[in-house]
């Protein structure tokens, strides 16, 4: 299978490109919003903020190139500030594909940024996350979607629970870095390709 990571002009693309390569699967980088209709699988991976990823998603036509994957159930997949983007406005900044409903909120905890290992609690019967209930997986970030329709997934707890996944037909996102979680995150991403396969 094909996978393309979007390229908008910021994100660790290559080390997910790495981590996506030795959980068997072709994945190659692409700003080419052609590529990413075409591809068996696309993905939106990055960090930083929501507003940025934004505006180069719309600058360069691959947000249109996500949405007609969307509307043609297509497989997608995002990943920290991706996952961020499948929702709608952002308090940082910014506003979202509104794929899933609800905004992306500051975290209220103690410690901002949300920065280390957290242990996951599955929700629902969510596919990507199959084998990774009560695994530990490496989080970086400020924010956190807030969706306002139940969907499965993950959370994990920092002040409170904070969404870890979210997923839908052939839609999903994780909050955390599986190119960082180890035995975990290699997981996460074989499911992911055996998801998107069957989507």
């Amino acid at each position: 299978m094909k996978i393309v990571l979007v390229d908008y002009g910021a994100g660790n693309l290559r080390s997910v490109c790495s981590a996506l390569e030795r959980a068997g699967a072709k994945a190659i980088v692409s700003p080419e919003p052609q590529a990413v209709r075409e591809a068996d699988l696309a993905v939106i991976a990055g960090v930083g903020h929501l507003a940025a990823c934004a505006e180069g998603l719309e600058r360069e036509g691959l947000a249109q190139a996500l949405r007609e994957r969307v509307e043609g159930a297509r497989p997608l997949l995002g990943i920290c500030v991706g996952l961020q983007m499948l929702f709608e406005q952002s308090e940082e900044g910014g506003i979202g594909l509104g794929f899933f409903r609800g905004p992306v909120v500051r975290l209220q905890a103690r410690r901002v940024p949300h920065m280390g290992w957290n242990t996951l609690s599955v929700r629902g019967k969510p596919r990507i996350m199959e084998g990774l209930d009560g695994e530990d997986v490496y989080f970086a970030h400020s924010f956190t979607a807030r969706p306002i329709e139940e969907l499965p997934g993950a959370e994990v707890d920092h002040g409170g629970p904070v969404v870890a996944a979210v997923e839908r037909g052939a839609l999903a996102g994780v909050q955390f870095h599986p190119e960082r979680s180890g035995k975990a995150g290699a997981r996460l991403l074989k499911n992911v390709i055996a998801w998107s396969r069957s989507a």
